[in-house]
């Protein structure tokens, strides 16, 4: 839709869409150097931070597609409204959680509404700004999810330094509030009724089947790969995604439109794109905690060493369109994974005696290669579709990186645990002391204070130390196998912009709003 005329508030109205997306890309990276100081306050164990995550990630994920579609039909001004008003009662209900649980259900509730305003900001652009405008107005969107990287883990510890830890929840109340505010006062309406409609039954089987995956994810490394309610999780999941994918192949106007990933282009770069997601957001899990409970830095210095891996993918995100028109696409995807990889293998030579330096330089390469990866392959992606099935591909896309991004977070986090729990010497503690030390590295320094045993510490932060490096190998080969699918197999065409698709790749790239949930 292209405004006949210029909307007389339009750059006023764009302000209200730049705070909903700054306030979800606070939200995505605050959380990270929140979750060590949740499970000193909180007691919260390993799969416990990974379900506080994992709940936003995987409502999220799940809902995002049928929340756009219900702008498209009911007004895209009124779900935006929607979305802020559930991502602020989220909030609220997360600064006051009195338990871990409470926790993990604000945000899903915050899940919900980051489902509506992730899709739904962007698409009113058409409605405010001519062609000549957008490109504008999405970079300034894009810009914000960008600025929301660094500043949230910087704001998130000094509030976890000076206050408790739901505080890190309350910044969200007020700019939901403003943009609401002026969503109200500015934003004009628009729908969009010829779009498909909302399925239930299909939302219903991708929140099950990915929360059973998830669950039993999560669960394993506890009761064990066998347990049979863990057996139980992943045969539900499977049965579940199964039928997802045969309602949606047999249904005229789909949801999720799987045929696209029958399109070589489209899929190869869509598992590049999502792999990115898969290691940056069980980077996020798991190196903040290395950097508070083992290393010894507080929530603020947290947020600033974690800053060259936001401002490396923030410079290779700027940077990589001029790369492919230089190199061409494959060469820069498979260059942008074979970074990532090389730098997982410098971290996997982390000790608890590294100095910063050393850490700073593999975070600043992982940022660097992942943000040269994901930029041209999302490009790559819509590039590789027709006009007319834009919307539906682009859908699809982020619905797959917001589960890599799940899958990550449970996956990597349960590698951790489990091999922290291997390597974790508990001898001659009391099988409670033992048992409350299994569950993080936080717990167990709370147990070796209590029972004045400083070799507890020491091998707990040993035993973390082992587990990260598992999970950076895993992740370093995962992008190295990456690295080498995109090589042999990506088509190697300029990219060719869609109507319909995003102006500016940062804009979905952005891991402000990904990354770190």
């Amino acid at each position: 839709m292209v405004p006949s005329t210029p909307h007389p508030r339009r750059w006023w109205a764009l302000g209200a869409l730049v705070a909903s997306m700054l306030v979800l890309a606070f939200d995505s990276t605050i959380l990270n150097v929140s979750l060590p100081t949740m499970a000193v306050q909180l007691g919260a164990t390993t799969g416990q931070q990974q379900w506080v995550a994992d709940a936003y990630v995987v409502v999220f994920a799940a809902l995002m597609l049928p929340a756009s579609l219900l702008g498209d039909r009911f007004g895209r001004r009124r779900m935006l409204i929607a979305g802020l008003g559930v991502f602020l009662a989220g909030s609220v209900l997360g600064a006051l959680a009195g338990d871990v649980n409470a926790v993990i259900a604000a945000r899903a509730v915050m899940g919900v509404g980051a489902a509506l305003i992730m899709p739904l900001s962007p698409a009113v652009l058409p409605a405010l700004f001519g062609p000549d405008e957008r490109g504008k107005a999405v970079g300034m969107i894009s810009a914000a999810s960008a600025l929301g990287m660094p500043l949230g883990p910087l704001v998130g510890g000094r509030l976890l330094d000076h206050f408790w830890w739901g505080s890190v929840f309350l910044i969200n109340i007020p700019m939901a509030a403003l943009g609401i505010g002026v969503c109200l006062l500015l934003l004009p309406e628009t729908r969009d009724p010829s779009g498909p409609k909302v399925d239930p039954l299909s939302t219903a089987l991708t929140v099950a089947g990915l929360g059973a995956l998830i669950h039993a994810v999560i669960e394993a490394p506890d009761r064990g790969w066998a347990d049979p309610l863990v057996l139980a999780m992943f045969a539900a999941a499977a049965v579940l995604l199964l039928g997802l994918v045969l309602r949606e192949r047999r249904s005229p106007r789909p949801m999720l439109d799987m045929s696209l990933l029958a399109r070589r282009g489209f899929l190869l770069n869509t598992i590049a794109a999502t792999l990115v997601m898969f290691v940056l957001s069980g980077l996020m899990f798991t190196v903040p905690t290395c950097l508070q409970a083992v290393l010894g830095h507080d929530a603020f210095a947290t947020g600033v060493r974690l800053l060259p891996l936001s401002l490396g993918l923030m410079a290779a995100a700027r940077g990589a369109q001029a790369a492919v028109v230089r190199f061409g696409s494959r060469a820069v995807v498979t260059a942008g994974l074979v970074v990532p990889a090389f730098a997982a293998l410098l971290g996997t030579r982390t000790t608890a005696d590294s100095g910063y330096g050393f850490t700073a330089l593999w975070l600043s390469l992982t940022g660097l290669g992942s943000g040269f990866a994901v930029v041209p392959a999302m490009d790559g992606a819509l590039g590789a579709l027709p006009a007319d099935r834009a919307g539906s591909g682009s859908g699809l896309l982020m619905t797959l990186r917001q589960v890599g991004g799940a899958i990550g977070i449970a996956l990597l986090g349960s590698l951790l645990a489990s091999a922290f729990r291997d390597r974790l010497d508990v001898a001659g503690l009391p099988s409670p002391a033992a048992h409350t030390a299994r569950e993080s590295v936080v717990a167990a320094h709370g147990v070796a204070v209590r029972t004045h045993a400083p070799h507890l510490a020491a091998s707990a932060d040993a035993a973390f130390i082992h587990g990260m490096s598992l999970v950076l190998l895993v992740c370093g080969t995962a992008s190295l196998a990456a690295a080498l699918l995109a090589a042999l197999l990506l088509p190697d065409t300029p990219v060719v912009r869609r109507a319909g698709a995003p102006e500016d790749a940062s804009a979905m790239a952005a891991p402000a709003a990904d990354a770190g949930q």
